[in-house]
Parts: C-alpha cells; structure tokens; sequence
C-alpha cells in the first residue's frame, strides 16, 4: 500500500485538482498520465513544477494529480495550487517562500456570467436608432 504524505486542493477558473505527495523520485503524473503528455506545452509543465522548484524538492516526492474541469490551463493553475497546497501542509517551512510567489493565493478570476437581455456578459446587441 502507497502511503500519500500530504493531500492538497487546488482549484482555478473552474478547474479542481486533488493532489497527492508520496514518497519517491519526482515524477509527476496527471489523470494516469505523465505531466509532460497531460499537458503538451513546455509552458504549462512548467506552471505545474514551480512550486517544486522553490521549494527545492522536485525529486523527493512523486506527485499524483487527479484534475477535472475548465480548460488546459485553468487544470495547470489548478495542480500549482494543489501542489503548493500540499508541500505547505507537509512542511510548514515551505510556507514563507510558497507564499512569496503567490502560489498559495487562489486565482479569483472567474468568467462572468451572461446577462438576459444582452449579447454576452457586457457586449450589448446592436442599436438601431430606427
């Protein structure tokens, strides 16, 4: 049996991802798949390892990500936050320098929604003066 030794939740946009630390050698995988054929953007692989990276401990764990919903990019802020998440609750001197780049703050920006009477959230349909 696998003991996880952190959980952590991280959610962005509309995206949640269940995060999991075990003990291992730093792979990384998402939805039974690898990082790097989950998200096929050197970008977004590099979202998802910053927290590792700062922390310093991206080969002393393996990382199991389970993330539903939104977009591709919106699931990569999602695991960020999830993994970030996860190390502080591990290690709670990992506190300070996660906080410092912001990857404990959960991303409030949603889409807003659309109004009745309108063409969208703010565009408004053509007038017509006759």
């Amino acid at each position: 049996m696998v003991k996880n030794l952190a959980l952590g939740t991280g959610r962005r946009k509309t995206s949640v991802a269940r995060v999991y630390l075990r003990e291992g050698n730093g792979t990384i995988t998402v939805n039974d798949k690898s990082v790097n054929d989950y998200f096929n953007s050197d970008i977004l692989t590099f979202i998802v390892k910053q927290p590792l990276d700062v922390t310093d401990s991206l080969s002393k764990f393996d990382v199991l990500i389970n993330v539903i919903g939104g977009g591709i990019s919106g699931q990569a802020g999602a695991c960020r936050h999830g993994i970030a998440r996860a190390l502080s609750s591990y290690d709670e001197n990992n506190i300070r320098p996660l906080r410092a780049n912001g990857f404990l703050t959960r991303d409030p920006r949603m889409v807003e929604r659309k109004k009745y009477g309108q063409r969208g959230a703010r565009r408004k349909f053509q007038f017509s003066k006759r």
